[in-house]
């Protein structure tokens, strides 16, 4: 019963999963109508700082992503580890906690210079764009960002749950 539930529950995530990526194309092919209006209204310079935003957002949340789980990973394995762990082990954990806590805290200043640039983009844009056109391109923005935070919240538990079910399975006779 446990395998089938979560068969299931991993199904129905990697539905959700596809409804996202769903989701995001169509982001996409909203960004790309905005790349497309802006080429042609701004000057190159101010085109390239919007280009260059856009592309670094999705990095740097991406980053931000991937450094948050692989320290929560961590920091689970320690936790799990507790006093079985031997000393060795509990170092290189220590040190990996360590190390990923300075790369997260790099990336959240990274993500922070990201803010203060998409506010120079938003000032630029706004000579360019009507209020609404304006408010969508904000609107792009967060939505891009929000799908790539559930994106990878998805591909999270999907792993999650598939290295559950693989050890249930392997330890039934």
């Amino acid at each position: 019963e446990l395998i089938c539930g979560l068969r299931a529950k991993l199904q129905a995530l990697r539905e959700e999963r596809e409804l996202v990526l769903s989701d995001a194309g169509a982001c996409a092919a909203r960004g790309e109508e905005l790349q497309a209006l802006l080429r042609g209204l701004c000057q190159p310079s101010e085109f390239e700082r919007y280009l260059m935003f856009v592309g670094d957002l999705e990095k740097v949340v991406s980053l931000l992503l991937c450094l948050s789980s692989r320290l929560a990973r961590v920091q689970d394995a320690l936790r799990r580890g507790g006093g079985s762990a031997d000393a060795e082990e509990k170092q290189s954990l220590n040190q990996r906690l360590s190390l990923l806590s300075r790369q997260r805290e790099d990336a959240k200043d990274l993500k922070e210079n990201l803010d203060r640039r998409e506010r120079v983009v938003s000032g630029i844009l706004a000579k360019y764009l009507t209020e609404q056109q304006l408010q969508d391109y904000r609107r792009f923005v967060q939505v891009k960002t929000s799908l790539l935070i559930e994106q990878k919240d998805l591909e999270e538990q999907i792993r999650f749950l598939e290295e559950q079910l693989e050890n249930l399975e392997q330890s039934l006779p």
